[in-house]
């Protein structure tokens, strides 16, 4: 009975936004390989973007490490600080796409305010987070966590994922173009996700914090992940909603049932999984066995369907890495409202003020 009502609920909080969810049309994305200088490659898809992917797997630090980049700190004036914000942090994403407005980073930086101060003359370590929200969060997104973690001592940035918020092109009312049914493409901008979080972390290093960490949720916990996987700034990462495969939760996913729609009938499930093997989670679990991570996953979720997060986990606690699980009573969608939220906010703040 308890299950019935949260899918029930679940389905019905997925509805609200039912209407902007767009069936685009399927696309391999071969225009979106470098090799291709931006026109067709030599060969012809699926088996150009096939040989791609499998280069790429043969080097993903090269894939996943941006250059060097120029940063810009715009301080909030006294009379526009708002919920501890002390100004905004922009820079020049990692990867550059065609569309301008996406390849500009911005986020949002909320420096440590303890409730308990610590005594004259006291040092410690100098703990920061960089912050990934889910698929299609605005601006606000987890805004709450980024000012829990300032009281708990522990600065944050709030960063944009790509063709979000202010990173939007205008023909898009949606994040759809780094969750999509084009092959490439999804590749290309999760990378580019990666990349600039990446750069907020060295960021964060030079202004002299010495214990990073991510906290990611949905889309943004496979993008912390991803990221703690290939740089090794990162000593924690609080994973909220997880899942071995990227392309598992695409093909099942409550949230995703158009893009899937936008797959069929060009490639399959397994298919997928092999071709999107650069941003799925379980690709580089081998990484991990230095890293402090937590996992939350929800017990009645239909975006990242069950067995999937308990996949993960097995997985973690076969290979003994350093591991944390946690498991909220509610679903995808309905841990944003109360009392739920309380709970999440809970395990992800107090994971992420002990471990460092």
């Amino acid at each position: 009975m308890i299950q019935k009502y949260f899918h029930r609920w679940e389905q019905q909080l997925a509805s609200v936004s039912q209407h902007e969810r767009l069936v685009r049309p399927f696309a391999w994305g071969e225009d979106w390989i470098e090799e291709s200088g931006g026109g067709v490659p030599p060969e012809p898809a699926p088996r150009s973007v096939a040989a791609w992917v499998e280069r790429v797997m043969q080097d993903t630090d090269a894939f996943y490490t941006p250059a060097p980049a120029r940063y810009t700190f715009t301080p909030a004036l006294p009379g526009e600080r708002a919920g501890g914000e002390a100004g905004v942090l922009t820079y020049p994403s990692g990867f550059a796409t065609p569309h301008e407005q996406n390849n500009t980073v911005q986020a949002r930086y909320f420096p440590a305010n303890p409730i308990r101060k610590p005594r004259r003359g006291a040092t410690g370590p100098r703990r920061a987070v960089v912050v990934l929200a889910q698929w299609n969060a605005d601006a606000n997104g987890h805004v709450g966590l980024c000012q829990i973690l300032a009281r708990l001592g522990i600065a944050s940035l709030r960063i944009s994922l790509p063709y979000h918020d202010q990173r939007m092109p205008p023909e898009l009312t949606r994040a759809d173009y780094i969750v999509s049914s084009n092959v490439v493409r999804t590749l290309q901008v999760c990378r580019q996700a990666v990349r600039d979080v990446r750069l907020a972390l060295w960021w964060l290093r030079d202004q002299g914090y010495d214990r990073l960490g991510l906290l990611g949720t949905s889309l943004g916990s496979c993008l912390s992940l991803l990221t703690t996987c290939h740089e090794p700034l990162v000593k924690a990462q609080a994973l909220n909603h997880v899942s071995p495969y990227f392309s598992d939760v695409v093909w099942r996913g409550l949230s995703t049932e158009h893009v899937r729609q936008g797959f069929e009938g060009h490639v399959d499930a397994d298919q997928l999984r092999h071709l999107w093997r650069p941003i799925s989670p379980w690709s580089f679990l081998d990484r991990l066995h230095d890293r402090q991570t937590l996992l939350v996953y929800a017990k009645y979720d239909l975006t990242f369907p069950v067995d999937l997060s308990r996949t993960l986990v097995d997985e973690f606690h076969r290979r003994q890495l350093p591991v944390q699980v946690r498991v909220l009573p509610c679903g995808h969608y309905s841990t944003g409202a109360a009392p739920f939220k309380f709970l999440d906010a809970w395990y992800l703040a107090r994971f992420l003020a002990t471990k460092l």
